[in-house]
């Protein structure tokens, strides 16, 4: 893991996200971080009533500068936490947020993606912000996603959410070994059990086992109606660092950002969220 690409809107909920990318920066030794904004212009609005003005939008020169700024003073203002071994480059252009991320994660042959979670004022409008969770869903890197309050600490311990549909032969192993290779931190394979027929468990696990066993996963099978207050429960007693899930069509990662889930915002106001595509 050498690059992380970093999007930022500017905003302290990206600073924040950014710190703790410099922290993970020197956990697994990445030497190149990357600031990424997308930046769209106003498409101008058209009134055919001649006593209503239409609303101008600037130039796309202007937008390009505005961005550009925006990146060396954020740069600025976090530079003082990075070390030598630690360069930091800028990159804006002009896009959408998801196509430009997806792009910049080629350009820049990024690793991995650390993003804040953003989308309103409201801690809870932010936390299931639709654009970071958009763009988890598209890109095919590992994705961090950072609470507004979260603060780095080493990771020294990995929870693995998994659903067990298909899970041995929809679990990303490449991905994770590599993380878990890097990190040398504990393991722990968690499955909420919601009431849901688990008739295959003991097959599922078993081959799952044999890809991960290498790594000394521990299982854990907790019995709970609601995944949210479970996975909650498991994170605090075990002072998981990293929580990391799967995305799948209709899987929890969905159901982790609705509405109505609001026992999820205290979970998530310290510990981040990976993202790791099958």
């Amino acid at each position: 893991m050498k690059t992380i690409l970093i999007p930022t809107d500017f905003s302290a909920t990206s600073k924040n996200a950014a710190l703790y990318a410099i922290g993970l920066a020197k956990q697994v030794g990445a030497t190149k971080l990357v600031l990424y904004n997308a930046y769209e212009a106003v498409i101008p609005s058209i009134s055919i009533d001649p006593t209503v003005p239409s609303i101008m939008p600037l130039d796309i020169e202007t937008y390009k500068n505005i961005s550009e700024t925006g990146l060396k003073t954020f740069t600025a203002a976090i530079s003082h936490a990075c070390d030598a071994s630690i360069t930091i480059e800028q990159l804006c252009n002009l896009n959408t947020l998801v196509n430009g991320i997806s792009e910049a994660v080629t350009e820049t042959g990024a690793d991995v993606v650390v993003m804040g979670i953003t989308g309103g004022n409201a801690l809870e409008e932010s936390l299931i912000g639709s654009n970071t969770v958009d763009v988890a869903k598209a890109i095919t890197v590992p994705m961090i996603i950072v609470p507004p309050n979260a603060v780095f600490e080493n990771i020294e311990e990995i929870t693995l959410a998994v659903d067990l549909k298909k899970v041995a032969s929809t679990t990303p192993v490449e991905p994770l070994k590599k993380l878990l290779a890097i990190l040398q931190a504990q393991f722990f394979v968690l499955h909420i059990n919601d009431g849901e027929d688990d008739a295959d468990k003991d097959t599922q696990m078993t081959m799952l086992n044999e890809v991960l066993k290498d790594y000394n996963p521990q299982y854990f099978f907790v019995n709970n109606i609601s995944f949210i207050d479970g996975i909650n429960d498991f994170v605090d007693s075990k002072n998981v660092d990293l929580l990391v899930t799967i995305p799948k069509k209709h899987g929890w990662f969905e159901m982790l950002f609705k509405r109505s889930h609001t026992k999820l915002l205290a979970f998530h106001s310290h510990v981040p969220l990976m993202v790791v595509h099958d």
